[in-house]
């Protein structure tokens, strides 16, 4: 949920700094981000509890899977898609990126999870 506002709040200042084409950068770069990590989170099982894996051959496999969609996902969108602000493009991939690792420190301790 965190990452999907983070996403939402970059394509708002995407699109105050350059129009469409700043938007599209940011949506870009957020989807690299989040579309490796939501095929981490399937390959793992995180949401079916019957299907939960907790072997490390598992995790070594999803991690793998998720850095190689990450790189050809990099590469297929500067190739296809090349965005016209690639500043705006990292920004929205490492805000996602840090939203993920720093979302559990920014919650209140007695949030119920």
């Amino acid at each position: 949920m965190a990452q999907l506002i983070v996403t939402l709040m970059g394509m708002l200042v995407g699109y105050m700094l350059g129009q469409a084409e700043g938007l599209l950068s940011v949506l870009l770069g957020a989807l690299v981000a989040l579309l490796p990590h939501a095929f981490f989170i399937q390959r793992m099982g995180i949401f079916h509890a019957r299907r939960r894996t907790r072997g490390a051959v598992h995790l070594f496999r999803a991690e793998a899977g998720k850095f190689g969609l990450t790189v050809a996902l990099f590469v297929a969108v500067f190739v296809v898609v090349p965005p016209s602000n690639p500043a705006l493009f990292f920004y929205a991939y490492v805000a996602v990126v840090l939203t993920h690792w720093l979302t559990p420190w920014l919650m209140p301790k007695n949030a119920n999870v």
